[in-house]
């Protein structure tokens, strides 16, 4: 198998050394058992570190695609039918099989990446990616996107967003505010790909809520500074005395101790997960209904076809 390996490419040469020698199994030009060249040989040949080659090795040994033969040197290895195989390797197949094709009917590899990609912008998503900065109010709006949509969810901070752009299958939500239309006007031919969402109205959090007892301990939870300070707020003009109040930051060691002596526990989407048994949680959502419920449209007209 020959291999191509650039010093001035921003990828580094040991990810170029095992993608290179992954796809050469998965294309046939590596055959199993077959031996490969030594860490110092290879070093040589291309004139780089021993280490580098010997970790490139290293790591596709653990991932199960080569073998090591102690005295003997390092083979790919072969793979029985009741070996459960790398995650990507079904994947890795299905390109290696589409790119000798397309070089087998004279097609450049720039044409083949200029049409894969129109391919994949005409894809419809295959999760949502809440960007914001605030990584603690960014994984409580994961959660309630979670926990509303059942679709796929991560995250991003803005500044990760504006340098590296939307990933693959990404349609991106965020707050409304000046920070998501700074990241939409960033995007620019991404702005099809991004939904804005409305915050929870105060008469919205409140909604069905009942007024606790006037001895009844209260407790608020969360791991999100904000959410302590606007629940404090919010409770005291509905009329809670403040000394019933018990504030927690679930950041903080020990922060679960105690709370089943409280009459219940207000807290987010992401905190409730965590909270003990015989806790009897309210969850204070950020995200409007109105904004869950167009999520949830979404998800139905678009991604479940």
């Amino acid at each position: 198998m020959r291999l191509w390996l650039s010093k001035n490419s921003e990828v580094p040469i040991r990810e170029q050394l095992t993608t290179q020698i992954m796809l050469g199994v998965v294309s046939g030009d590596l055959k199993p058992g077959q031996r490969l060249p030594s860490t110092r040989e290879l070093a040589r040949r291309f004139q780089i570190h021993a280490n580098t080659v010997s970790a490139a090795y290293g790591e596709l040994e653990r991932r199960g695609w080569l073998e090591s033969r102690k005295g003997s040197g390092v083979y790919v290895r072969e793979f029985s039918k009741d070996r459960e195989l790398d995650a990507g390797l079904e994947l890795d197949q299905l390109i290696s099989a589409f790119l000798a094709r397309a070089r087998d009917g004279g097609h450049s590899l720039g044409d083949v990446q200029a049409r894969v990609k129109r391919w994949l912008e005409f894809q419809p998503p295959d999760h949502f990616l809440v960007i914001e900065s605030d990584d603690e109010l960014r994984e409580i709006l994961v959660a309630e996107i979670e926990e509303a949509t059942g679709f796929r969810v991560r995250g991003m901070s803005v500044e990760r967003c504006v340098r590296d752009g939307l990933p693959a299958g990404a349609l991106a939500v965020a707050l409304y505010g000046q920070e998501a239309e700074g990241v939409r006007a960033t995007l620019r031919a991404d702005t099809n790909r991004m939904i804005l969402l409305h915050s929870r109205s105060v008469p919205e959090s409140l909604a069905g809520a009942i007024r606790p007892a006037e001895d009844a301990l209260i407790a608020v939870v969360s791991r999100w500074p904000e959410f302590l300070r606007w629940a404090r707020t919010v409770l005291v003009a509905a009329g809670v005395d403040p000394t019933a109040l018990n504030f927690r930051d679930a950041r903080e060691a020990d922060w679960q101790r105690g709370l089943t002596s409280s009459a219940f526990v207000i807290t987010d989407a992401l905190t409730a997960r965590q909270l003990p048994p015989n806790c009897t949680p309210r969850v204070f959502r950020m995200i409007a209904d109105s904004s869950l419920d167009e999520l949830r449209r979404f998800v139905k007209e678009f991604l479940t076809r």
